[in-house]
C-alpha cells in the first residue's frame, strides 16, 4: 500500500490497482464533478503545463467518453472509453484505453463513491489486461498524477460546497 498525499494506492490483485481518496463533499457533488464536462476540465489532468483539448462524455451506459490533454513541447495524451453500467451518485463502471504510446490495452475501471458523514471516498479500482500492463500503469506515475489532478478536484468540490 502507498499513501501519496491524501491518495492511497493498493494492489488488491496482481491485474489491479486501487485508488482512493475522502472528499469533504457529498457523494452527489463528487459525482456531478466526476461526470459533468464543464467540471471535469477544470481538475482532470490539468497541472504541470497541461490543458484539455478535447473533453467529451455522454453518460448513459453504452455511452463513450474522450479526453485529449496537450502538454508541453508539443505532448499529447488521450483517453478513450465506453461506459458498461452507471448507477448515479454511486458507481460507474467503464473500460479505459490510452492512445499509443501510453496504451497498455484495455482496462476496466470501476469507480464509487461512498459517503458517510458528509463525506465522499471516491475509489477508482483498474482492472488491467495483465499483470505486466498493471505493473506499466503503476510505475508510468500514475498516482503522481492522480494525486495532482484529485488536489484540483479538491478545490472544485470547496468551490460547489455550499458555504454554512
Amino acid at each position: 500500500m502507498k499513501n501519496s498525499g491524501n491518495l492511497t494506492v493498493t494492489t488488491p490483485s496482481d491485474r489491479e490497482i486501487a485508488m482512493a481518496r475522502v472528499f469533504d463533499a457529498p457523494r452527489h457533488l463528487v459525482f456531478d464533478a466526476y461526470t459533468r464536462p464543464e467540471l471535469v476540465r477544470r481538475w482532470l489532468g490539468v497541472f504541470g503545463g497541461w490543458t484539455f483539448a478535447v473533453c467529451e462524455i455522454d453518460l448513459m451506459v453504452g455511452g463513450t467518453y474522450r479526453y485529449l490533454w496537450n502538454g508541453p513541447e508539443g505532448a499529447t495524451l488521450g483517453i478513450r472509453g465506453t461506459f458498461m453500467e452507471i448507477e448515479r451518485n454511486a458507481r460507474i463502471v467503464c473500460t479505459e484505453r490510452f492512445d499509443p504510446p501510453f496504451d497498455h490495452g484495455e482496462a476496466i475501471d470501476t469507480v464509487t463513491f461512498i459517503e458517510h458523514a458528509g463525506k465522499t471516498t471516491l475509489t477508482i479500482t483498474v482492472l488491467a489486461p495483465s499483470k505486466e500492463a498493471r505493473d506499466g500503469m503503476l510505475q508510468s506515475g500514475m498516482a503522481d498524477g492522480v494525486t495532482a489532478s484529485f488536489d484540483n478536484l479538491d478545490g472544485v468540490l470547496a468551490s460547489q460546497t455550499p458555504s454554512e
